[in-house]
């Protein structure tokens, strides 16, 4: 053997532990785009082991129409390595959706087999969404000392007005003028919801327990907002403590109930579903932070309500978004800003029979170290 072919022989049992350590999943397609080789990410993605991926073409494993399908027939063409960016991959084997960036290239010029890495999207994108709610949250902050200044002020003359009006007008004339009390109070209302973005005065925290949280916001759903719905948990019961607010994330948690519960007024069997789990991997970077922080600690509230509308989803933390008709906007705006105040993320997946908000939280400090070696998200 000589030393370029010892070179090779030593490369080539990495190369393929290489290959099965990636968390990309890694698809090869051979003649007529059946599949002949998947590495472990790719069987966790497709929810299917390497001899059952193994027996299939891509035409069978991605839905029809995928420009997927199209990309592999040109690369197999061209043989030349191409890219398609934010597909939508859907899958008999998974129920959603997903996105993701799809990279293909050609193994070798002699033969027609294709290799394909699939980069998901969508943790990436929704903590990229995260941010900018927060920085449309900033925007309500300097709204909402304006309006504390130049109309609260002026609206509690108009009430007290009216409140005159009442006792001295005719009695055809008197709803009119609880008209006015009425909207007034609707209004002032409003503004002291908004007026707790304004508020950035340093929060007291303290290691806490989240499924006390939780249980707390259960006991108090169940005598109020959500009577008749079920409730079913999913507990990592060794999770350790959030560094947080109590009754901040009790507001939290209460808020995604209260919405969950009147998405599913029309809902027959509805159910609201608590899981909790430690997922380590995930880091951000913060503004104003040296280092990446780490939020292993995995909270959902998982409802089977009909959806959010689509075309709301992208925007759905954004102040002043809403898909009810006499919602204010603010419940969700205010719950971002709060996960955030938390150096945590929240996002929402959902389609029609369910609805998942997620939340990543940091540790208490000192309580849990993540590892350096620890993967990050992008």
């Amino acid at each position: 053997m000589n030393a370029d072919q010892s070179r090779d022989a030593a490369i080539a049992v990495p190369a393929a532990a290489v290959i099965q350590a990636l968390p990309q999943p890694i698809i090869v397609c051979g003649e007529n785009r059946q599949i002949v080789f998947v590495n472990y990410a790719a069987e966790a993605f497709f929810g299917a082991s390497l001899s059952v991926l193994t027996r299939q073409r891509l035409d069978d494993l991605i839905a029809f129409g995928s420009p997927i399908i199209g990309l592999v027939e040109t690369v197999m063409l061209r043989r030349a390595p191409m890219t398609e960016y934010r597909v939508r991959i859907g899958s008999s084997r998974f129920g959603d959706e997903r996105v993701a960036d799809v990279f293909a290239s050609p193994l070798s010029d002699n033969d027609g087999r294709v290799a394909l890495l699939i980069q998901e999207r969508t943790m990436a994108d929704k903590i990229d969404r995260q941010m900018v709610s927060r920085g449309a949250a900033r925007s309500v902050t300097g709204l909402a000392s304006m309006l504390a200044h130049e109309i609260k002020n002026p609206l509690s003359g108009i009430r007290g007005a009216a409140q005159l009006l009442e006792q001295t007008v005719s009695t055809e004339e008197i709803p009119l003028a609880r008209l006015i009390r009425e909207e007034t109070d609707r209004i002032v209302h409003l503004i002291d919801r908004v007026e707790v973005f304004g508020d950035e005065r340093p929060m007291e925290r303290e290691p806490i327990n989240i499924h006390v949280i939780l249980d707390r916001v259960k006991l108090l759903a169940r005598n109020g907002v959500a009577r008749g719905i079920t409730f079913s948990e999913d507990y990592d019961p060794s999770l350790p403590p959030v560094f947080g607010n109590r009754d901040q994330l009790i507001q939290v948690f209460l808020n995604l109930v209260k919405n969950a519960s009147e998405s599913l007024d029309r809902t027959q069997n509805p159910e609201i579903k608590f899981s909790t789990a430690f997922r380590p991997g995930i880091r951000i970077a913060v503004t104003g932070v040296s280092e990446r922080i780490s939020l292993p600690l995995e909270i959902t509230i998982e409802d089977n309500g009909p959806g959010v509308p689509l075309d709301i989803l992208p925007f759905l933390f954004d102040p002043f978004v809403t898909t009810k008709q006499n919602g204010s906007g603010l419940g969700l705006a205010l719950v971002a800003k709060i996960i955030g105040d938390h150096g945590g993320v929240i996002d929402c997946d959902s389609r029609p029979g369910r609805t998942k908000f997620r939340i990543l939280l940091p540790v208490a400090s000192g309580v849990f170290k993540i590892p350096e070696e620890e993967g990050m998200a992008q």
